[in-house]
């Protein structure tokens, strides 16, 4: 396992598989880099993939906090350092978008082109799940909340044909402490006054059927970045880049066409 040192001394795994032009992908919410483990080949083809474990998930260290989106930022600028890679496509999904955004916005030297999936600006501006959703989520039944989540990922089409493990769910290792840490940082993010600073070419996508990040979300980041494409996908609720990952993964390669 190879970790990279940040400015405060916290140890960040990262990894790095595949060949070409480099392209950092950022997990959800108390996920590790395992988020992007069904869909991570797709891209190993054509690119050099980096992935991290944030700060409390995975093979990194959990200091105690508090976590934030514009952290995890830096966190992943440490990873690049440590690789020497000075210019990378960046891809985020969840609140690994929220965390895309910041990179964009102050490290934009490092950032060639931007992928925001499933993603929100954060803040007033954008557009909350549900009250039945959010009751549902925090259900006090282990088992009740998972097949919730289950079932805000993924149609029951695509999870009667892909059994367990689903990395979409979070990662099991965590402490108490760091998923509620991680569950500050996403609620916190508010990217919606610098979002018009974002220079990178960027690429929003989301499902038609996102009620863990309502869709809607995807209309106010094109909106508020300059020059940005918005592509929705019609059936596809939060984890796309998986149930529909023959739509999602052509639409990202197509959008990443050049290299630093």
């Amino acid at each position: 396992m190879t970790h990279a040192a940040t400015s405060d001394g916290t140890r960040i795994a990262y990894q790095t598989s595949g060949a070409g032009a480099p392209l950092l992908m950022l997990s959800g919410q108390a996920s590790s880099h395992r988020w992007w483990t069904r869909v991570r080949p797709d891209f190993d083809a054509y690119r050099q993939v980096i992935t991290l474990d944030y700060r409390g998930t995975g093979d990194s260290d959990a200091p105690p906090g508090p976590y934030s989106t514009q952290g995890f930022a830096e966190d992943a600028i440490a990873v690049l350092n440590h690789l020497d890679i000075e210019c990378a496509d960046v891809y985020g999904t969840s609140m690994g978008g929220r965390v895309a955004q910041w990179l964009a916005v102050t490290h934009p030297h490092r950032v060639r082109r931007l992928v925001l999936g499933c993603t929100s600006p954060g803040g007033p501006q954008a557009v909350e799940r549900s009250a039945a959703v959010r009751r549902a989520l925090a259900e006090p039944d282990p088992a009740a909340a998972r097949r919730t989540l289950l079932g805000l990922m993924y149609s029951p089409e695509w999870l009667a044909r892909n059994p367990e493990p689903y990395w979409t769910l979070g990662d099991p290792t965590m402490s108490r402490h760091a998923r509620h840490q991680h569950l500050l940082a996403s609620n916190g993010h508010d990217a919606w006054d610098v979002l018009p600073r974002i220079a990178a070419p960027t690429l929003v996508l989301h499902g038609d059927e996102d009620e863990l990040n309502p869709t809607a979300n995807a209309r106010l980041l094109a909106d508020r970045i300059p020059g940005a494409r918005l592509h929705v996908i019609a059936g596809a609720r939060h984890a796309y880049f998986e149930e529909y990952r023959d739509v999602a993964g052509p639409a990202v390669r197509e959008f990443l066409t050049d290299t630093c």
